[in-house]
């Protein structure tokens, strides 16, 4: 009896000491997940720190997939590493860290100095299957080749810097492949990349692909910054082009008012003075809207106050101007015009146009629709272009309206257009009470947002330009 207790204590304590062997083992598995885990996840930290400090400002956006790059070579312990982009059917290197082999080609790449073969890499593209590279994104598999030279894809491979070890992974996002990460040597004395390199490679392929992404991002926010900081200079460009007030010219007054359906306006409006008493009142709407409007109808200005020290007829200066537009810009490029020759001794005006809209003369408590003929300027050449005008006294009394056809084209919620009559109608009344010419714009104007809702974005921008004749304080 007393052997079989024996055997029973013998077994429970061997079993205890196997059970308690077995929760270390387990206790130990579950630190070295948990240290495993906690290492892992300051691996993260540390990039996401790292990454974020080297995209502070955007000059280094271009630059922070070689830091990327560098980072995973420190982590992994590899001597070089290439990361590339998928765009389309093709596979371009995008960050490199070290003397990386051109794994792709037979071609002698005899600079070693990363910049040099990160230069010569992107000149190239991989096509998608092709070579190891290739291969890796087209099936999705991860390599990993302790002795690169027994395998047959690398048989021929020629290459300044000899490949010992070799680790590729695909990166991933979103079940989509958005490139390949490649390590290349490892920086263990002649070593080959082991399965723990190995395994932390694959891991931290998950954060290239957030680190692609925030570049991504990044570049679309810092091209777009571009994009603002070249409108914003364009904007102030125009606007210094614009003139800021109206010279005193006898009993004449001009008002203008322009605003533009984009940051930056294809229309404008100038006052040139001729001689002692002739002033030239130009407005403008240059094809198209943003900076290359911007761009001819800042050329178009600087040829009229060009053409102003040698004036010597309206005509003759449109076909001057028709010349240098259609000589300097393409065929998609114009620009419609109107302008007036105001005579203060004379107390004429003289007005021609340039396929531009037409001009409005109030007098007598009606409204006279003047447009000579002309076509837009640098659409023909000069000797198909013909451009008359028209000559009348400007009497007490009368106003002159000149306007943009992003005036008359306003378009409301159903897409019907203000419209020349309308127009006409707002001007006619304002006059007829009486108003300044800044209140006659005011009345326009709130028609105009009245008709529109200010709540839809206009297509066109809109500028107008008032003239009248007022001897005494407006009548």
């Amino acid at each position: 009896m007393e052997t079989i207790f024996f055997i029973i204590a013998i077994f429970i304590i061997v079993m205890l000491g196997v059970w308690i062997f077995s929760q270390r083992r387990l206790k130990k598995r579950l630190e070295d997940r948990i240290r495993d885990a906690l290492h892992k996840k300051a691996e993260i930290t540390n990039f996401l720190s790292l990454f974020s400090q080297n995209l502070k400002t955007l000059d280094q956006i271009d630059t922070s997939m070689n830091m990327t790059a560098r980072y995973v070579a420190d982590l992994v312990e590899a001597q070089s590493i290439c990361i590339f982009s998928l765009e389309g059917e093709y596979l371009r290197a995008v960050g490199i860290s070290g003397a990386f082999p051109p794994l792709h080609t037979s071609g002698q790449y005899v600079l070693t100095k990363p910049r040099y073969i990160l230069e010569s890499l992107k000149r190239d593209r991989i096509k998608l299957g092709e070579g190891i590279i290739g291969e890796i994104a087209e099936k999705r598999e991860s390599l990993l080749l302790e002795n690169p030279a027994d395998d047959p894809r690398f048989a021929g491979h020629d290459t300044v810097i000899p490949v010992r070890t070799l680790m590729a992974v695909p990166l991933i996002n979103e079940a989509s492949v958005t490139g390949v990460m490649c390590a290349a040597n490892s920086r263990r004395q002649n070593s080959p990349f082991t399965a723990e390199q190995f395994s932390t490679f694959k891991f931290i392929a998950s954060q290239v692909v957030l680190a692609q992404n925030i570049v991504q991002v990044y570049s679309t926010l810092s091209e777009q910054q571009r994009i603002n900081q070249e409108l914003e200079f364009a904007r102030q460009l125009q606007y210094s082009l614009l003139p800021q007030s109206f010279p005193p010219w006898g009993d004449f007054e001009v008002h203008s008012f322009a605003r533009s359906s984009k940051e930056v306006s294809g229309d404008f409006f100038d006052f040139v003075q001729i001689d002692d008493d002739r002033l030239l009142i130009v407005i403008g709407d240059a094809c198209g809207k943003g900076i290359p409007a911007c761009m001819i109808m800042a050329m178009a200005r600087s040829f009229i106050r060009s053409s102003s020290e040698h004036f010597t007829t309206l005509k003759n200066m449109l076909a001057e101007l028709n010349a240098n537009l259609f000589r300097d810009t393409d065929d998609e490029r114009f620009i419609t015009l109107a302008c007036c020759v105001l005579d203060k001794k004379l107390s004429t005006i003289e007005y021609a146009r340039a396929g531009h809209t037409e001009l409005f003369i109030y007098v007598r408590e009606h409204i006279r629709r003047i447009f000579p003929d002309g076509s837009a300027l640098g659409l023909l050449p000069t000797e198909l272009s013909t451009f008359d005008t028209f000559c009348t006294e400007f009497t007490p009394e009368m106003s002159i309206l000149l306007f943009t056809d992003g005036i008359s084209e306003t378009i409301d919620e159903k897409g019907e257009e203000y419209g020349d009559d309308r127009l006409m109608e707002v001007f006619k009344k304002s006059r007829m009470n009486k108003e300044t010419p800044d209140d006659t714009i005011k009345a326009i104007l709130d028609s105009l947002d009245d008709f529109a809702d200010s709540d839809i974005p206009q297509l066109d921008d809109q500028t107008m330009v008032i003239i009248q004749h007022s001897p005494s304080p407006y009548y």
